[in-house]
């Protein structure tokens, strides 16, 4: 998710954890720890199919994350030595901030290596977009509530609770709206007797009523649109060409092979003048896709390989109204 909500997430984790207790230091601490993970992307690691590809990787591991919270909890009493009563409540604070920011960045598609160093591929379990305002909302609501409210009475406390509360229904929510959206899209594959090798479901921006379809097969894939207001189960596929021969010798270059296990195998490439593009078809609507990258030049016989170069182009902001259409019309 965006670095705003998981500070918000952080920030009302401290504050159901600690508020009540000392303050607004645990609202405080809760959004930094939130914050934490995210950091990563301070670090150059070389290239931009690394950078890529790299974020969220080590800062993410749930054992990486383990393993440090003891480390910030003896930083934080460093800082606030008065709080040492309170020395298991911030060590929940901690891991829980922490933790709840790595799952949350698990439901986007973006892929979370919560396993990290395991060779396992990112978790995409993809329920949310990475910005979605009904998640956001009350997250921000109750934690500003929190803290401007006077504590006296635990009012602004209550309403951070009831607020996280809320929240955390609506991530029920959109695991519950894929699992109907998965089983509606299957249906439909069969019905119009479609063959694939791979499918994925991705809410589309900022909602989880219209959900994008990602099919997969041998010869490219297709794409297709489900509202959950849509009175018909009926889903409407678009094939488009993969174009995979363009990799062929290029199996061994390590952005192609980076990017097609980043990517879980659901992306696709094009010839663009002289350049061979790999895209990431996951996240953008065709055919503007928000992760491009060059792989190679094309040469005589065989494609050069170069350094994975990002491509920067139209990512389909003028979609969106689209977007909002066809929620309600199909």
């Amino acid at each position: 998710m965006d670095s705003i909500t998981q500070i918000a997430l952080g920030a009302a984790i401290g504050e159901a954890v600690l508020g009540r207790r000392i303050g607004n230091r645990a609202a405080l601490w809760g959004g930094l720890c939130g914050l934490f993970p995210d950091l990563d992307v301070l670090i150059p690691f070389g290239g931009a199919v690394e950078n890529f590809t790299y974020h969220r990787g080590f800062s993410h591991s749930i054992f990486v994350l383990t393993a440090l919270t003891p480390v910030l909890v003896w930083f934080i009493l460093k800082i606030h030595p008065g709080t040492r009563e309170y020395r298991t409540r911030w060590g929940v604070l901690v891991f829980l901030a922490l933790i709840t920011h790595i799952l949350l960045d698990g439901l986007t598609v973006y892929g979370t290596q919560i396993l990290w160093p395991l060779p396992t591929p990112p978790v995409m379990w993809s329920t949310l977009f990475i910005i979605d305002p009904v998640y956001s909302i009350p997250l921000i609501g109750g934690v500003l509530a929190a803290v401007i409210m006077s504590r006296k009475r635990g009012r602004g406390h209550r309403f951070n609770t009831v607020c996280l509360a809320l929240s955390t229904v609506y991530l029920v929510w959109s695991i519950g709206a894929k699992v109907y959206v998965n089983d509606t899209v299957k249906h439909e594959l069969a019905r119009q007797n479609i063959a694939y090798q791979n499918v994925l479901t991705v809410p589309t921006p900022f909602n989880t009523v219209l959900w994008r379809v990602l099919v997969m097969d041998d010869q490219g894939y297709y794409e297709g649109f489900y509202s959950l207001l849509d009175q018909q189960r009926n889903i409407r596929f678009i094939h488009y060409p993969r174009n995979e021969q363009l990799l062929d010798g290029l199996a061994e270059h390590w952005p192609v092979q980076r990017l097609r296990w980043f990517t879980h195998g659901f992306y696709a490439v094009q010839q663009r003048d002289d350049a061979i593009v790999l895209s990431d078809l996951r996240m953008g609507l065709e055919p503007y896709y928000v992760f491009q990258f060059k792989v190679a030049e094309m040469g005589n016989p065989h494609p050069v390989p170069t350094p994975g170069q990002p491509i920067r182009g139209n990512r389909g902001a003028e979609r969106l109204p689209w977007v909002w259409q066809r929620i309600w019309n199909p």
